[in-house]
């Protein structure tokens, strides 16, 4: 077989050291390669039809062409909210909502306005409750770069104040912010807050192929949480981002702030019980596998794609998990000894599933993995099997309901297999 050949955006030693011990020969983006490791705004070019550029069945990259629509805040919160919509329309369960007309299976991102598009909604939504704090974020930016709290109007006045009197304009016309119902509530760990950063693959979205990565993380604040108006502008008490809290006095660089998930499910199931932990981990598979479907059909499903997303999680006091957001270029960066074993491992899992080992590259394979082939990898849900299941179950729902149907009191009437339930 001849040896594969590998381009890489990133000289990032978890990336490098895997492709060579592998054997594999490094080439340029612009050469002939069979897997490319590629930065985002290289993935443009790659599928632009200006390019002439045209992928052959040797070739896999690390990016969907318009992996924005679940990686951009906006994108995200937008199609999420259309795709309830839809499952509502249809009379689906999973859709059901409460009396105070809050969803009761997909209530999972906070409350959320794009600005400045939905100014007048948020104000509205503002005054009905004036002691609302809320996080302001760029769309286009990542590691907490333009993040601010605000708990008045004339905050957000005052930041978009341009000498043309009050109306609401964002700093530049290109700018669109996301502003959400902050979770003032955080589960706090020593008195500090945290964050998980879950990796999730996903070889193909129709039909929805998805993995999930046990070897996930929590990411602390340095300063110990404190809910007080006087502290809104002290990020190293909200923000979780490394490359902020490294820059403050109290980060530790050897254990980098971190936890294992392992660890937090030790530590709940010690303070809380292993039942609601396990709802809790239960929770956020449910959600991970609905932020997903909720861009299957409108991410295109290029069959030379796969992508390692990075799930950003914050789990309040009621141990209840809130996506805020899904970063399309994890960081590979490594700020401890065992953060970059961990990063070196995600690589190898990942490319032993798009690649399988001893295989030669090729898109047209069923894109099945040999379950040896996983690594720290669990499937987390495999649409043509939850079909099949489904096919072969009367799970007591309208006909047509697409899967995920049981869950709650739903999900209890027939758990089908790990990778289907949900």
């Amino acid at each position: 077989m001849a040896r594969i050949k590998f381009a890489s955006d990133f000289d990032k030693s978890v990336l490098l050291n895997n492709f060579e011990n592998r054997g594999w020969i490094q080439v340029g983006p612009e050469d002939d390669w069979n897997f490319y490791w590629a930065g985002v705004h290289n993935i443009r070019n790659v599928f632009s039809v200006d390019s002439g550029f045209r992928l052959q069945d040797d070739q896999f990259i690390n990016h969907f062409p318009n992996h924005v629509e679940l990686t951009r805040k906006d994108l995200m919160v937008k199609n999420i909210k259309r795709y309830r919509k839809d499952l509502e329309k249809e009379g689906n369960l999973v859709a059901e909502k409460d009396e105070t007309g809050r969803f009761i299976h997909l209530d999972f991102i906070p409350q959320t306005f794009m600005l400045p598009a939905d100014y007048n909604l948020f104000v509205e939504e503002f005054r009905k409750n004036p002691n609302t704090t809320w996080i302001m974020k760029p769309c286009g930016k990542a590691r907490g770069i333009g993040i601010f709290l605000v708990n008045k109007l004339s905050q957000l006045k005052k930041w978009s104040r341009d000498g043309k009197g009050n109306s609401f304009t964002p700093p530049s016309a290109k700018e669109t912010y996301v502003i959400s119902k902050y979770i003032d509530n955080p589960l706090l760990i020593g008195g500090k807050k945290f964050d998980l950063r879950l990796y999730v693959l996903v070889t193909s979205f129709r039909p929805l192929k998805a993995y999930m990565y046990r070897l996930g993380f929590c990411r602390f604040c340095t300063v110990k949480y404190n809910a007080s108006l006087n502290e809104l502008d002290n990020m190293f008490v909200h923000l979780t981002n490394v490359s902020i809290q490294k820059q403050g006095d109290d980060y530790n660089a050897i254990h980098g702030g971190k936890w294992t998930v392992q660890n937090l499910r030790l530590f709940l199931e010690s303070t809380r019980g292993k039942e609601v932990s396990d709802k809790l981990f239960d929770d956020i598979n449910w959600q991970t596998i609905h932020s997903l479907k909720a861009v299957t059909g409108v991410v295109s499903n290029d069959r030379h794609c796969f992508e390692c997303y990075g799930y950003d999680i914050i789990i309040d006091d009621n141990l209840k998990p809130w996506l805020i957001e899904v970063n399309a270029s994890p960081s590979l960066a490594a700020t401890t000894s065992s953060d970059r074993i961990m990063k070196y491992r995600l690589i190898s899992d990942v490319i032993n599933i798009v690649i399988p080992p001893g295989e030669a590259p090729d898109v047209r394979w069923n894109k099945v993995p040999d379950k040896e082939n996983l690594g720290n990898f669990d499937l987390l849900y495999d649409e043509e099997l939850a079909n099949a299941e489904q096919g072969q179950q009367d799970v007591r729902t309208k006909p047509g309901m697409p899967n995920p149907a049981l869950r709650a009191g739903l999900r209890d009437t027939k758990r089908g297999s790990q990778a289907t339930w949900k």
